[in-house]
């Protein structure tokens, strides 16, 4: 119904600042078309993909490839999704935006804007996980989701509530923490209080702004320079 998700959209006022960033946790650069007309870097470690634009976007977006998207809009439609935006012509860059439980953005674009490298590489931050939203009702979230292929797993109450739907490409985390208030992107690592003493000793300025059940030793949160928080969590594998 989505297509093949490309990217998570990020508004990055300092594309450099953010690029050295990510760069220094291990993240490489994939290289970019010319589809847009602001500055656009990408970096992955070959499951995450980051768009770092340096136009004003509702940030963070979630952004997929579908080709034929003038008909599958009546698709989404039909089951009950109304576009935010639409850009469709056979002389435009064909794209729509719609809006997510939890306020994110959805972007369906007609082609890639970049080229992924040939092979993935090793961070600092560990397994990327999922994309993780705050949300306060779980059941919504997945009556909008799972008709667009996302499959919902139990709730697992520890180390706090919180519920996975998945993809082939992309898995979605509903979080009912209190102490989580933005969406994240969530990094797991069987030994992160190991990578974390690392990030620490390099100058990171790690946050422990997340649930009291997790350990700020083992577990923290890190911020980017463009805003993007990332949940650095120590796993039971």
């Amino acid at each position: 119904m989505l297509g093949r998700f490309l990217e998570i959209s990020l508004h990055t006022p300092d594309i450099r600042a953010s690029l050295e960033f990510y760069e220094s946790l291990g993240f490489v650069q994939a290289p970019v078309g010319e589809t847009w007309p602001h500055p656009y870097a990408v970096v992955t470690d070959g499951r995450l993909f980051l768009g770092l634009h340096g136009a004003v976007i509702r940030s963070p977006a979630l952004t997929f490839v579908l080709p034929g998207l003038a008909r599958a809009i009546e698709r989404l439609r039909e089951i009950g999704i109304a576009p935010a935006q639409e850009r469709i012509g056979n002389d435009v860059f064909n794209q729509v935006a719609f809006t997510a439980p939890a306020d994110v953005c959805v972007n369906l674009i007609e082609a890639r804007t970049f080229s992924p490298p040939a092979q993935g590489t090793s961070t600092t931050c560990g397994y990327f996980a999922e994309f993780a939203m705050p949300v306060r009702d779980l059941e919504i979230g997945k009556r909008f989701w799972e008709p667009l292929g996302f499959v919902a797993m139990e709730e697992e109450l520890l180390p706090f509530a919180r519920m996975q739907l998945t993809s082939d490409r992309l898995n979605l985390g509903f979080y009912r923490a209190r102490a989580f208030k933005h969406p994240l992107l969530t990094f797991e690592d069987a030994h992160m209080r190991e990578r974390l003493a690392r990030l620490r000793e390099r100058g990171f300025r790690l946050s422990d702004e997340m649930p009291d059940s997790l350990e700020d030793t083992a577990n923290a949160v890190l911020e980017a320079p463009e805003g993007t928080r990332l949940l650095l969590m120590q796993s039971d594998i």
